[in-house]
């Protein structure tokens, strides 16, 4: 009897062990596949951030579906376009966002999105005019004084600036960047401890 009771009691130690690697495992993944640190590189986003600071990006709230795709796995669900079906929300104007750089996909950047799908964009003496109304960009310490566009930005993709615009290699340079493109909204910076700061969005001019 004391053999079969040690027995099982081995099998309970060896069953709680196997599930707590297990949940471990599971929030390894999560954790994995929801945040990501970036550190940020150049002086394109001063003062908002500085060379060398390490962000938290959320990767969950861009996540998006085909609409075709979803109509694939259910047939009877007529969606009508090809668009893009962000569950949280899709990016919006304000947000500071990390993506594959477009033409380099090895390289991530760091931009501020200031317009979006369908709007059009200006930039007259270094000021941002989105579908003829000026933003109002409390995080800018530096203009310059450059024009641009007006440009419609196309279906799915986004404009990005950078907020120290003279120092910028932005989308006045490249173009816009797409939805696929982009890794995560930069949430908090965390390191060094004394430029933590919480990451905040502009939604509207």
């Amino acid at each position: 009897m004391d053999s079969e009771r040690q027995a099982g009691h081995m099998r309970v130690i060896i069953r709680d062990l196997f599930e707590t690697v297990i949940l471990a495992l599971l929030i390894f993944m999560a954790l994995h596949t929801s945040v990501q640190n970036f550190r940020v590189q150049g002086p394109s986003m001063r003062p908002t951030l500085e060379a060398g600071e390490h962000v938290m990006v959320n990767k969950l709230v861009y996540l998006s579906f085909q609409a075709q795709d979803i109509a694939r796995l259910v047939p009877f669900l007529d969606l009508g376009d090809e668009r893009n079906m962000f569950p949280f929300h899709e990016p919006r104007r304000g947000e500071v966002v990390i993506f594959e750089f477009p033409e380099d996909v090895t390289r991530d950047f760091v931009k501020r999105i200031v317009a979006v799908s369908g709007e059009t964009v200006e930039i007259k003496q270094g000021r941002v005019f989105v579908d003829g109304v000026e933003l109002d960009e409390p995080y800018l310490t530096r203009r310059d004084r450059g024009n641009y566009g007006p440009t419609t930005v196309p279906d799915g993709n986004y404009f990005v600036l950078g907020d120290n615009r003279p120092a910028s290699h932005d989308s006045r340079h490249w173009g816009t960047v797409p939805a696929d493109k982009l890794v995560g909204r930069a949430w908090v910076s965390f390191w060094p401890l004394d430029r933590w700061h919480a990451l905040l969005t502009f939604l509207r001019p």
